[in-house]
């Protein structure tokens, strides 16, 4: 929904109180949304790639933006990650305007992202990819070294290998690892550092049906207190893990609601169903 009443600012100062925002009650300060995406616009030559989308994230809040190739999924990620400037509009992380920060700038804030693409080690194992995340998300900390016993970067990579179901093959090397393992991995990855928010590019994509189905359950098994927001144009894992779901079209955010409210929605089916990208003359993502 659009943001308005903000002041301009630079960017990481405190954003100004927003009408649409929960109202801070009295003695006491509220908390801050994790995301807000305030009418960001980018087009490409003469293509308007965002048209004024606008969208509101809670802190712990698991959140889909779904729609069909061509609906700007991907263009929007890559505004919020800090990999694309847009023309215009704003993003505010828990009430830090971080419009112009570069994509590590966010990372020090506490915002994660997986990519479609791979950006695993694949030479070396499982621990080890996760022990590289675990060390780059703390100053002075990056890359492998030795692995010592009781090292607490250790310890937290072994916690991440439960919390994404891959202690079975902590020492087999990424290279071994079937697609879904290492979707599996990328979000361990992401999970580093205790995050605020991770931005799940299309994580089911190439997936096998059961692979997709071992997708959903680990990140409904997720730890709550981090948000994410989820890509898709898998309607159906969008749907299983989403608190709310925002459907694209054309560059623009055509619906928001609960699952239910999305599933049932007649013109959201019609879209889904139909393909529905021609708006976006097929070069949006």
């Amino acid at each position: 929904m659009p943001v308005t009443g903000i002041q301009a600012g630079r960017s990481g100062e405190r954003a100004g109180v927003s009408p649409d925002m929960p109202a801070r009650g009295a003695g006491a300060a509220a908390t801050p949304l994790a995301l807000v995406l305030e009418t960001l616009s980018v087009g490409f030559g003469g293509l308007q790639v965002l048209d004024g989308v606008s969208m509101t994230i809670r802190p712990a809040e698991r959140h889909a933006v779904f729609g069909p190739n061509g609906a700007g999924k991907t263009t929007l990620f890559n505004l919020i990650g800090g990999d694309l400037m847009p023309g215009g509009g704003r993003i505010l992380f828990f009430d830090m305007d971080v419009t112009r920060l570069p994509p590590h700038a966010r990372v020090r804030l506490g915002m994660r992202r997986t990519y479609q693409s791979s950006m695993l080690f694949p030479e070396l194992s499982v621990l080890e990819n996760l022990l590289i995340a675990v060390r780059g998300v703390r100053p002075g900390r990056f890359g492998l070294g030795r692995i010592r016993p009781g090292d607490v970067d250790v310890a937290a990579a072994e916690t991440l290998l439960r919390n994404v179901r891959l202690t079975d093959v902590a020492a087999q090397t990424v290279a071994t690892l079937s697609h879904g393992q290492q979707r599996q991995l990328e979000i361990g990855m992401a999970l580093a550092g205790t995050p605020r928010l991770i931005l799940l590019d299309e994580p089911a994509a190439g997936l096998s049906a059961a692979e997709r189905r071992d997708l959903g359950e680990l990140l409904t098994a997720l730890p709550r207190s981090t948000a994410f927001l989820l890509i898709e144009h898998d309607l159906e894992i969008a749907l299983q893990v989403a608190d709310r779901v925002s459907v694209m079209h054309g560059g623009r955010v055509m619906r928001q609601g609960t699952p239910d409210e999305i599933m049932n929605d007649a013109e959201v089916q019609a879209i889904y169903l139909g393909g529905g990208s021609k708006e976006a003359g097929g070069h949006a993502r």
